[in-house]
């Protein structure tokens, strides 16, 4: 299985994989009407509301809500839309579909919708907050409304999406578990203005922002434009021989065993010096612990005269992370994909009477390797209705070290979410182009080791989905990344930083962006913050202000510009309100540097709506950071109680 940022991300995201029970899913099969448009949907105010299904082609299918109605035709394909409205907030209505089939959807709210997107952070449920117990008794809302996209991948777009919206209980609550943050954004959205939500939820935790950004938008980025095309391969190929014979081709190219014909799978091999382990199972033997790379395990059975010679199925489970897989010396089957079931076939005739050996070739990119299954039989071959166990001691033997291997295999896309599209295609492209208000997402842990990058990602991710749903540049308010990791002693070059400050000029320079400055509520220990409820109110109040036009501070400081003033720094800011504020003591998370840019811990006091900056170690000072650390300790903010956002001045 690949790395990923951190062992603590990295038990995110396969905890994430594992109980989601995601699987690679086709194209869904076409409803007359598409699964948003069922009871107690919220319908968005204010436009023309697409509505949509599958009917026979040519066919006319009318929508009709209060005094307005829509007639449609499904085209060549089978795929009408109709467009109904606009409606002002309220409800419940009935909304009447007719055409070959007839459809209802009960208790039709008219509100404002909005999708809940990204990693962990925006999946983590209400239920794993701060006084939990209490939210979830408080939780009676009528007029909010969830729906939950069922965490699952794709190679390709798909069309439809299964779920249903739910209406905001205690016992709601219970058995979903939805967002704790889109919950909390839209319930002070519902008690401020007044007006119905619905709440898309469409998260998956410890996934990568390219995971949920369409294809064509990425081919616009050099750095995707392969992995795009790797993509596209993949789907011609996947039911031909291509992809197998490429795999094939790898195997034979970097395992030294394959390339000089050792035959390390052969019956007749003498493997009687090799180490034992037991399978199934992850390697937990000393010298296997940490190794990554390839090795090869054997096991010999013995069988009866009358199953000689018969077909029979060898049953592996899944294997971390590929493998190829010999009886008798004949490959029966080659994956890679570490959570892919192996049931392979063995031919008849490769079966004989008395001993026979099973080899397996296993690869391991990171992490624990070997293989692991949930059948209770374990490990088997089967041959008509009787099965042998494999369980038990395997001889193995290490072949080749990762660090030997030139190139990794090629792309098998199995149910892995990190994968460029994957997410875009089985999450967001059901979607469109449902009426929605706007967006609100929390990624971005995932993508912390590449900063640069993602002030060019996660810009195109937000036009490409403004591009596809139809309403414009649609409000999309962002959450920058909380603190977490140890607090440092000296000021440091940071990871985190550097994506919050990707985070931040994402927010400025795309319209109609807002974001939530969150550093002051994370948790040192724990990459999921439990004060979820602070996290969707400053959402709230980014949202009211700049998607419904409110006169309030929304924000927390902003740096705009700096003035050397001798051996000080003068910063300026903007949202700073009724004025700058150090909380609880003297401003903190101010650092300063010369020429030679190594930065000291500052002195830093307010200055009317000013700060000024200096230290008695740097005489000449040309910039400034401010909370550049994973987990900073400033404590600047404005009136309102809104932190400033981290910055630096030495990228200007």
């Amino acid at each position: 299985m690949s790395k990923r940022i951190g062992m603590m991300i990295a038990g995110l995201v396969f905890a994430c994989i594992f109980l989601s029970g995601s699987i690679l899913v086709a194209e869904n099969a076409k409803p007359f009407l598409h699964p948003l448009f069922n009871n107690n949907m919220v319908m968005q105010r204010d436009i023309l509301a697409p509505v949509w299904g599958w009917d026979t082609p040519g066919s006319k299918v009318t929508v009709r809500m209060l005094n307005k109605s829509a007639t449609a035709t499904a085209d060549s394909k089978g795929k009408w839309m109709a467009k109904i409205g606009p409606f002002d907030a309220g409800g419940p209505y009935t909304l009447y579909v007719d055409g070959a089939n007839n459809k209802v959807a009960l208790n039709v709210l008219v509100g404002d919708v909005w999708i809940c997107s990204g990693q962990s952070n925006m999946q983590m449920g209400v239920l794993g907050v701060n006084n939990a117990d209490e939210e979830v008794a408080q939780a009676n809302y009528p007029n909010i409304h969830v729906f939950i996209v069922p965490r699952i991948v794709s190679t390709t777009p798909n069309d439809t999406v299964e779920g249903n919206w739910d209406i905001v209980s205690p016992e709601m609550i219970k058995r979903t578990n939805c967002t704790a943050v889109g919950y909390f954004f839209g319930r002070q959205i519902h008690k401020d203005m007044n007006v119905p939500v619905g709440l898309i939820e469409s998260d998956w935790g410890g996934t990568i922002a390219e995971a949920w950004t369409s294809a064509e938008a990425l081919k616009k980025m050099p750095d995707f434009r392969k992995p795009v095309e790797d993509m596209d391969r993949w789907n011609k190929e996947k039911d031909s021989k291509n992809y197998q014979q490429r795999l094939l081709d790898w195997w034979n190219e970097v395992d030294p065993v394959s390339s000089k014909n050792l035959g390390w799978e052969k019956p007749d091999f003498d493997a009687s010096s090799w180490s034992k382990f037991h399978q199934p199972g992850l390697w937990d033997t000393a010298d296997l612990k940490d190794f990554d790379g390839i090795i090869w395990m054997r096991k010999d059975i013995d069988l009866p005269a009358d199953l000689a010679g018969k077909e029979a199925v060898l049953d592996l489970g899944p294997v971390d992370d590929g493998d190829s897989a010999f009886v008798n010396g004949v490959m029966v089957g080659t994956t890679v994909e570490y959570s892919e079931y192996r049931r392979y076939i063995v031919p008849a005739g490769t079966l004989k009477s008395g001993r026979n050996t099973v080899a397996v070739r296993v690869i391991d990119t990171g992490g624990p390797g070997g293989t692991y299954t949930t059948n209770p039989d374990g490990i088997t071959l089967k041959i008509g209705s009787v099965s042998i166990p494999l369980n038990g001691d395997w001889s193995y033997k290490i072949d080749v070290a990762k660090t030997s291997i030139k190139r990794m295999p090629p792309v098998s896309y199995g149910n892995n979410p990190n994968v460029v599209t994957m997410l875009y295609n089985a999450m967001i492209s059901p979607l469109i182009p449902y009426g929605i208000k706007g967006a609100i997402w929390y990624q971005g842990e995932s993508n912390a080791d590449r900063p640069m990058q993602y002030r060019t990602l996660l810009p195109t991710m937000i036009n490409d989905w403004r591009s596809r749903f139809g309403v414009g540049k649609f409000p999309f308010f962002i959450v920058q990344l909380a603190n977490f990791y140890p607090a440092v002693t000296d000021p440091v070059q940071s990871g985190w930083a550097e994506l919050r400050e990707a985070q931040l000029l994402t927010s400025e320079k795309t319209p109609n962006c807002g974001m939530a400055v969150i550093t002051d509520i994370g948790d040192a220990a724990n990459i999921h913050p439990t004060n979820k409820q602070d996290v969707g109110y400053r959402l709230a109040l980014s949202a009211e202000a700049i998607a419904y036009g409110k006169k309030i501070v929304y924000s927390g400081p902003v740096y705009t510009k700096k003035k050397i003033e001798g051996s000080t720094v003068r910063l300026y800011f903007r949202h700073i309100g009724g004025g700058l504020v150090a909380k609880a003591g003297s401003l903190k998370g101010f650092a300063i540097a010369g020429k030679d840019k190594k930065f000291v811990w500052a002195d830093a006091k307010i200055d009317g709506d000013t700060i000024v900056v200096s230290s008695s170690s740097v005489d000449k000072p040309v910039a400034v950071r401010y909370n550049w650390a994973n987990n900073p300790s400033g404590n600047l903010y404005n009136t309102a109680n809104l932190p400033a956002t981290c910055f630096r001045t030495d990228m200007e």
